[in-house]
């Protein structure tokens, strides 16, 4: 027996794609994806058209979507994150009906739930076997966890697995097993490795984010919650690392073991749960060549779905027992309220991903930015699009100063008791408008070009189209 079929586009009749309906892609190759445009050309010529594209994240190497949209192959998106590529598309209103921004934990629950039902699931896969056994840990473009493609292959009601390592029956150490799978098409090439991981992920060398990283790792260090059993979360940004980097000098020192590092994994990481610092790595995604040598040789080192790391309606979430994790911002609020999803001029580039769930779930979610960005205050009175709600973060960490949220008290007299900088947030704003003057107001049209919804499914907040 095998599942096996000659072509994409046959495989795409076998499944029936339809006029208007739903086909879904998942984002492990990143900015190396060849899959999504591949399926779509092939989609085009068939003439079928009208379609949702429910993808966990979409790159600048999906830019060939933008004509797909113009002739109506493509009529809505679903998904977690847009580049800036192609968000400045949508901010301009390409689409005829707005975007729906997720979690990278709501997605796989309104999936479950029905919400967001998807008739054809194209996974790309570096191996797979003949039946659809299949694994992202080896072949030529190994990009490591596949945890984003868990709930596609659970919940669509077809699934096409394409794969450049077609390998015999049956795959070991197989990720998704044959059960969800119905045809296997083996192609040349996925992707481009250059874009799928990195070779190294490197820590920043700029005085102001080393600032930002001590300062970050004193906060974590003096908060009470760094104990053995500790757990914690960060990404793959220069200031993160370095903060993950003064943090593992601590742990070493003071012979602390945390139990686990969660999230997109980096050879960062990799290298604290070899010194010790943790006992295990959970991983729904791989940010570099070392972390997808490590899953792949460490069994401690252990692959998760992203229902397993964020959904909030999963029976429980691995978000829902992390200690701290380390976030970014675009701008933050004076009520704490954060914006990933634009940019200051409030073109769409970015999205929540796993901010919101994290910051949910944490009981220390911290927030590392300049004070300054792009000429840009980070502090705002109202923040551009709410994509993490106020109530979820606990503190901005800044080179001029730390700001606690005033509902954290106990948090605030241990970090002021260890002689850290804390301040009012509504004082760094004035710091920063100090740099560059208080900015002007970004206008913006009357026509929504996205919503952002919130884990549980509730609308958080629109964005409007830049005139």
């Amino acid at each position: 027996m095998s599942k096996v079929v000659a072509s994409l586009q046959e495989a795409i009749r076998l499944c029936g794609l339809k006029d208007g309906m739903s086909i879904s892609f998942h984002h492990h190759l990143r900015n190396g994806d060849y899959v999504l445009n591949m399926v779509m050309d092939e989609v085009s010529k068939l003439g079928i058209g009208e379609l949702t594209i429910n993808a966990s994240s979409l790159f600048d190497v999906h830019l060939p979507l933008i004509t797909h949209i113009q002739n109506r192959t493509v009529t809505k998106l679903c998904t977690d994150y847009v580049s800036a590529g192609i968000g400045r598309w949508i901010s301009q209103g390409i689409l005829q009906e707005p975007v729906e921004f997720r979690t990278h934990g709501g997605r796989p629950s309104d999936m479950l739930l029905g919400r967001t039902p998807v008739d054809i699931a194209f996974l790309a896969v570096p191996t797979s076997d003949t039946m659809g056994n299949c694994t992202g840990k080896v072949g030529k473009s190994a990009c490591g966890s596949l945890g984003y493609a868990f709930p596609d292959a659970m919940c669509a009601k077809k699934v096409v697995v394409i794969t450049d390592n077609l390998v015999d029956y049956p795959l070991q150490n197989w990720s998704i097993p044959e059960t969800y799978v119905d045809y296997v098409v083996p192609v040349e090439a996925i992707g481009n490795p250059a874009g799928i991981v990195s070779g190294t992920t490197q820590i920043t060398r700029d005085p102001v984010g080393l600032v930002m990283a001590d300062l970050a790792a004193q906060v974590i260090r003096y908060s009470g919650l760094l104990k053995d059993g500790f757990s914690f979360q960060t990404g793959a940004g220069g200031a993160s690392l370095a903060a993950a980097k003064f943090l593992k000098e601590i742990m070493v020192k003071e012979k602390i073991q945390g139990s686990f590092g969660l999230g997109g994994i980096t050879g960062y990481l990799v290298e604290m749960l070899q010194a010790g610092c943790f006992q295990t790595l959970l991983d729904v995604q791989c940010f570099d060549l070392k972390a997808v040598e490590s899953l792949r040789t460490n069994p401690r080192h252990q692959e998760i779905s992203s229902i397993h790391y964020a959904s909030p309606t999963a029976k429980s979430a691995v978000v829902d027992n992390l200690d701290v994790v380390i976030l970014g911002a675009t701008e933050i609020d004076v009520d704490f309220n954060v914006n990933v999803h634009t940019d200051s001029s409030g073109y769409l580039m970015g999205g929540s991903g796993g901010h919101s769930d994290t910051a949910a779930g944490a009981k220390l979610a911290m927030v590392i930015a300049p004070i300054v960005r792009a000429r840009m205050p980070i502090v705002t009175d109202h923040v551009m699009c709410v994509s993490t709600p106020g109530r979820d973060i606990d503190v901005l960490v800044t080179e001029k100063g730390i700001a606690i949220n005033p509902a954290q008290k106990q948090l605030k007299q241990r970090l002021s008791d260890a002689g850290l900088p804390v301040m009012d947030i509504a004082q760094l704003k004035q710091m920063a408008e100090k740099v560059t003057g208080i900015p002007r107001k970004v206008p913006r049209g009357d026509r929504v070009v996205a919503n952002v919804i919130y884990r549980d499914g509730s609308l958080l907040d629109r964005v409007y189209n830049i005139p």
